[in-house]
């Protein structure tokens, strides 16, 4: 039998992915589409992307059957509706972050473990050839043990493209939250050390000058459970032309006992040297896989075994909890 999901927000793009995924899915049933803002419903309708089928939530809830909640509204709403679902009994799904507090996530994850719920996260990186790449090349042991993870996520800005709410006070949330969770995400996956202690960390505003509350760029450093460490920069400075394709983004290097290993979202091969090389071995990518968060989340609600590497509900809220704890040492 389908489990049915209905989806509330559509605020930004990164929904659709999910969306898109769950619509192509024999596993899913969209039951519903929810968008409470009326001049995001007017550009939704203008578009011709999602058809709405609510403009309430709450009547969603009262009238809608449903197994699921997926949410890509405003990021300071998030934790209220997600909280909201959980309370009903409904599993949850959202694009990141989670939410944008500490005390919504803390009951997130008390809700969903004392009612048995799952949490989903669109962490997209884990479904990236670079990265599966970067993880099969660690997991390998071939530099040894990792021990210095170097991190440049950098963004662009985008002002005038980007959702006009990024820089209202209160509905973003901050710099390292939306940007940095997916490290905090994949540096465990990769390494299989977890951040355990954020040693500093920095936000403030340079590019975004309009919105002066809005700070734009982002740096921690951070330890490593294995006695490693992390320097990563998550700042909305790349090139605005080149953007995505920045080799900057989402630049990783891991430094191990035996070697170094490097790769980019935009990499066709990573480098790796240890310490027998003359010269970089540079290795072929493996090949795209289906986004995987829908499957893990689905596999978790019906009880079946996480496949290797798959993402848990658990994994969401250490990351999710960990992002917002650097984010609040971001602050004077």
């Amino acid at each position: 039998m389908k489990l049915r999901i209905a989806f509330v927000g559509f605020r930004h793009g990164h929904i659709y992915e999910l969306l898109d995924a769950a619509e192509a899915s024999p596993h899913v049933e969209v039951v519903a589409r929810c968008e409470e803002d009326a001049a995001t419903r007017e550009k939704l309708k203008a578009e011709g992307k999602v058809e709405i089928t609510h403009t309430c939530y709450d009547q969603l809830l009262a009238e809608v059957p449903c197994d699921i909640i997926a949410t890509g509204a405003v990021y300071g709403e998030r934790g209220g509706i997600l909280i909201k679902a959980l309370k009903a009994g409904k599993h949850i799904i959202s694009d990141k972050p989670l939410c944008t507090r500490l005390e919504e996530l803390d009951e997130i994850e008390s809700l969903a473990k004392a009612k048995g719920l799952q949490v989903g996260l669109q962490l997209s990186l884990r479904s990236s050839p670079p990265m599966i790449g970067l993880r099969n090349v660690i997991r390998s042991g071939v530099i040894g043990e990792a021990v210095t993870v170097n991190v440049t996520a950098q963004h662009p800005l985008n002002l005038g493209v980007r959702p006009e709410w990024y820089f209202v006070p209160g509905q973003h949330g901050g710099t390292i939250n939306d940007i940095g969770i997916h490290a905090f995400d994949i540096i465990p996956w990769i390494t299989g050390s977890r951040v355990s202690e954020i040693l500093a960390a920095r936000t403030w505003n340079k590019r975004a000058t309009p919105y002066p509350h809005f700070e734009d760029c982002a740096q921690l450093m951070a330890r490593l459970d294995n006695g490693g460490g992390v320097l990563a920069d998550f700042s909305y400075l790349a090139p605005t032309k080149l953007g995505f394709k920045d080799p900057k983004y989402w630049e990783i290097t891991i430094h191990g006992t035996k070697g170094v290993a490097q790769v980019c979202l935009a990499s066709r091969e990573i480098r790796v040297v240890n310490d027998d090389d003359t010269e970089p071995r540079l290795i072929p990518l493996p090949e795209a896989t289906p986004v995987e968060y829908l499957t893990d989340f689905l596999d978790a609600i019906h009880g079946r075994p996480v496949r290797e590497g798959g993402l848990t509900t658990e994994e969401v809220l250490k990351a999710s909890r960990e992002a917002l704890l650097a984010q609040a040492a971001a602050k004077p």
